[in-house]
């Protein structure tokens, strides 16, 4: 298994943030939206966010990225992407898991949007615990997942 680890995201790290979401997810946008390499970039212009991002590393390569917010009641996992190369290894499902435990041990669900289109990481999601609790946005092309803490 791979020596993963994250480190925080810098304004360097721009480019390849881009580069990454196009292949990890330019299909489902697609599917979508259709892919427009200008507004792609625009979005990505508007949303990037190193002070919040960690750049997920595996055996010192960057390999992916995750962002995720602590709120009053939740712990939201709002993007993690692990490029194609790099994913079916387990990457993901340890990161998720760790989230797990820590939204656990805070006494919160982890809560997370999946597109409605990306049915591998929605499998992935119920594997780890997660349940669907609402579809949203324009022809409910998201679906929310929680986490269902036990009962105690």
């Amino acid at each position: 298994m791979s020596d993963v680890a994250l480190r925080p995201a810098t304004p360097a790290d721009s480019e390849f943030c881009f580069q990454l979401h196009k292949a990890a997810m330019g299909d489902y946008v697609a599917a979508i939206w259709g892919w427009d390499e200008q507004d792609q970039r625009d979005y990505h212009a508007r949303g990037f966010d190193p002070g919040h991002w960690k750049i997920i590393t595996a055996d010192g390569a960057d390999i992916g990225m995750l962002s995720v917010e602590y709120r009053a009641t939740e712990v939201y996992l709002g993007r993690i992407e692990v490029h194609p190369e790099h994913q079916g290894r387990g990457i993901g499902t340890r990161l998720i898991n760790a989230l797990l435990d820590e939204a656990e041990q805070q006494g919160k669900d982890l809560v997370l949007d999946v597109l409605a289109v990306n049915h591998r990481a929605q499998a992935l999601y119920r594997r780890l615990g997660l349940r669907e609790v609402a579809r949203h946005g324009d022809g409910d092309i998201k679906i929310r997942m929680r986490s269902a803490r036990p009962p105690g």
